[in-house]
């Protein structure tokens, strides 16, 4: 990164305010219901209520001849206009599953789009499509994905025994010399439920087809735009640069919008059918119904340990529920929950098997933290194997968790770890807690009859990633004849104040005023190729494309500085929008009157400086993977009358290296965590025996409140990594650690009763079923 001049760095660590607060906080911001177009209609589907069943006729004459419909597609209508359908996250050679845009003479769920419908505004299209009239013969649905296996009826014919996908690591007879001569062998098998993202704004899209010039403009909820951009260019077969996406604000992602799922390649394939633009907004029914599900999965884990308590070897076999239609691939999700289960543990072997079923339910999408359940496994297998051992589970982790003086660290699974700090944070998220005064108190609660507990998780979290396609990001910055600068970045920011961290790093590699600097993002027609948000990614990858960018644009500013002020260039300082000669603070001009000599006075530059101050550059990143690591120690109370369980605190300990943004980083590990919560405790996305969905409101769905979460605690481990600045990612650790640890401290609250836990989530009538069970 530049090496910035003495007072220069002022924003990058501080807790600068949010500069999109403002805007959206006082109601002003752009959703994609907030875009309006001349004449635009707006579009329904019409979706299966059942879980597989053949289509055997389709009319859509009433809903035709209702005043407003402007027009009903079938399969027969968009899906032969597919031209490929395939995601750069991918590439177009990895193997992927089925994607029909409507469903073709099957329904594969309860929710499986079958007609779109397009009318002058929604509750037209609404009272149009229950007008439309398919026929459907029955099939045997597979709803459960763990038997899909066994099952004589097939999701997708070409996919046999239902395998959307499958991988194993070392063969497991190499390690059961490991486990048949281990002092101490420990097993469970771990259940989690399917949950989901839940983003405040639903999915949504505009798209508005321009006949005379063959282009296309998208108005999307979105993660990513440019990825965007490149699947609907080579869906419709439309040149690059003739496909146009705007992202302005988005109310939350967490990975569900990542990439263009099937809904929205209707909306693009009729797009070009219409003779005006088209909206859809998702409504919550639809997004618990067809959004996509994840978390769905269960995984038989093993360890074995010495007479000290030492983890010998560990074992991982995984299966996860696929759904019809997941998206993207599923299986690479999979192979990272059996890469990562070791995690920042000193393990010397380990194994694992995973593999990804399809079943006739809701597709399987990313959510924060995909992989998490190699978390869930392994940290509540290892508070069960210290129960076993009779050690107090901190002490089993101590002996076992790396040190920062250890890394670089392979895992037994090939994965370099670096540049983290797994028994430093561990130790500070204990000292936060003051763990020997919990059990004091959690002693003298049981005298009482009070049932407290403690848990703990410590993972580790792959972020930027040098490898893939996502491994550069661009930045453009323009510093304008005024003096103001602007910083065009691919943007998909979701929540995560991607601008303001784009405006304090900014601000820093140029050594201007805070107040100077503006960013534009989540425009491809304007903004630079990026990744977009996903993995954890964009503080680094940001941080990088604008120290490249930034680099270019201070030598030029410095240049004509010292030439203007008659002064080596070395001893010219940037800071406060202002150029001095060090030791004459009086001697100095301002940005704005260096950018009017750049663009105004081209003659007065110095020899070989262009005229013009705008730079573009791209940032490749270095490192494999950028790690980062915490621990989450949660304390809970336990009413074993009504199951109930009261969250008393939560703390998290992170090393995401230097921090950015103070603030934005605790509302991320904040954000993530209290999802978590929700996972293990209220959420669940059920079905019954037919496959019928039977949570598809917030009657039945249920989310944690302020009620339910309690204050959360930060504590800070910075660790430099190998990106500009040192900056780690932070994104989706809040939801990876904090299930396992609340699951935790409710087994150590019911520990008296002997029960274990092996089902989520956690709910008073499963907690009060195992405590009858136990007893």
């Amino acid at each position: 990164m530049t090496d910035l001049k003495a007072g220069a760095a002022r924003y990058a660590g501080a807790r600068v305010h949010r500069v999109e607060d403002p805007r959206l906080l006082t109601g002003h911001g752009t959703f994609v219901d907030d875009v309006v177009r001349p004449g635009m209609l707006h579009a329904c589907f019409v979706r299966s209520p059942v879980a597989r069943a053949r289509i055997t006729a389709v009319d859509a004459s009433e809903a035709l001849a209702l005043d407003g419909v402007h027009a009903v597609f079938f399969a027969e209508d968009l899906n032969p206009d597919v031209r490929e359908s395939w995601y750069t996250l991918l590439g177009r050679d990895v193997p992927d599953t089925p994607r029909p845009a409507l469903a073709d003479g099957e329904v594969r769920f309860a929710g499986d789009p079958v007609a779109l419908v397009v009318a002058r505004d929604r509750y037209v299209a609404e009272d149009a499509a229950d007008l439309v009239e398919i026929d459907y013969e029955a099939l045997p649905p597979v709803v459960d994905y763990a038997t899909a296996g066994e099952s004589a009826e097939s999701v997708h014919p070409e996919h046999p025994g239902n395998v959307a996908g499958a991988l194993d690591g070392r063969p497991a007879e190499e390690l059961a010399p490991v486990f048949d001569g281990a002092a101490h062998v420990v097993a469970a098998t771990i259940h989690q439920q399917a949950y989901v993202p839940v983003p405040m704004e639903t999915r949504g899209l505009v798209a508005e087809w321009s006949a005379a010039d063959g282009e296309l403009t998208i108005w999307a909820s979105t993660q990513a735009p440019h990825e965007v951009r490149l699947f609907c260019s080579r869906l419709l077969g439309l040149p690059e640069h003739k496909v146009r996406v705007i992202m302005r604000d988005t109310g939350g992602g967490f990975g569900q919008k990542v990439i263009p799922m099937r809904e929205d390649m209707c909306l693009l394939l009729a797009a070009r059918k219409l003779p005006a633009a088209v909206k859809w907004i998702e409504d919550r029914r639809e997004n618990l119904l067809s959004a996509g599900q994840a978390r769905h999965e269960h995984g038989h884990a093993r360890m074995a340990f010495d007479d000290d308590g030492r983890i010998l070897a560990a074992a991982l076999d995984y299966v996860q529920d696929a759904g019809a239609y997941p998206s993207p691939s599923p299986l690479f999700s999979a192979a990272a929950v059996g890469m990562l289960f070791p995690g920042p543990y000193r393990i010397p072997q380990s194994t694992f098997s995973v593999r990804s079923m399809f079943s006739n339910t809701t597709g399987r999408t990313a959510y924060r933290g995909p992989w998490q359940f190699e978390s869930v496994a392994r940290e509540v297998l290892l508070d069960r194997a210290a129960r076993q051992l009779g050690v107090d589970p901190v002490e089993l982790r101590r002996r076992n968790l790396l040190r920062h003086d250890e890394m670089p660290f392979v895992n037994p699974n090939g994965m370099p770890y670096s540049d983290m700090t797994p028994l430093e944070t561990f130790e500070h998220a204990l000292e936060i807690l003051d763990y020997p005064a919990f059990r004091k108190e959690q002693e003298q609660g049981r005298a009482q009859g009070r049932y407290l507990g403690v848990g703990t998780c410590s993972y580790v979290e792959p972020t930027a990633s040098a490898l893939g396609p996502h491994a550069t990001e661009g930045a453009t910055i323009r510093i304008e004849p005024s003096g103001t600068v602007n910083v065009y970045v691919s943007g998909g920011s979701t929540g995560n104040s991607l601008e303001t961290t784009t405006v304090q790093l900014t601000a820093d590699a140029l050594g201007v005023d805070i107040a100077d600097v503006n960013t534009i993002q989540g425009d491809t027609a304007v903004t630079p190729f990026g990744g977009g948000t996903g993995g954890s990614r964009s503080g680094s990858m940001i941080a990088g494309a604008i120290a490249e960018t930034a680099t270019t644009l201070r030598d030029r500013v410095i240049a004509i500085a010292a030439h203007r002020l008659e002064a080596a260039v070395d001893d010219i300082e940037l800071a406060a929008s202002r150029a001095t000669v060090r030791g004459v603070p009086e001697s100095g001009i301002s940005l704005a009157d260096i950018a009017a000599l750049a663009y105004f006075q081209v003659d007065a530059l110095p020899p070989g400086v262009p005229a013009g101050l705008e730079a573009s550059a791209r940032y490749r990143a270095q490192a494999p993977m950028i790690w980062t690591n915490a621990t989450h120690v949660s304390t809970c109370e336990v009413d074993v009358v009504t199951g109930h369980v009261r969250l008393l605190r939560h703390i998290v300990s992170e090393d995401c290296g230097p921090m950015i943004n103070p603030n934005v980083v605790e509302g991320q590990i904040a954000g993530g965590t209290v999802q978590g919560i929700g996972g293990a405790l209220l959420e669940h996305l059920a079905y019954d025996e037919d496959g019928n969905p039977v949570s598809t409101t917030f009657m039945d769905y249920l989310l944690p409140t302020s009620a339910e979460v309690p204050d959360i605690e930060y504590g800070h481990v910075e660790s430099p990594g190998p990106g500009p600045g040192g900056y780690k990612g932070v994104g989706e650790g809040g939801a990876i650690g904090a299930p396992p640890a609340v699951v935790n401290a409710v087994a150590d609250a019911l520990a008296p009763f002997g029960v274990e836990i092996g089902r989520l989530p956690l709910t008073p009538a499963t907690i009060v079923a195992l405590i009858e069970e136990a007893r």
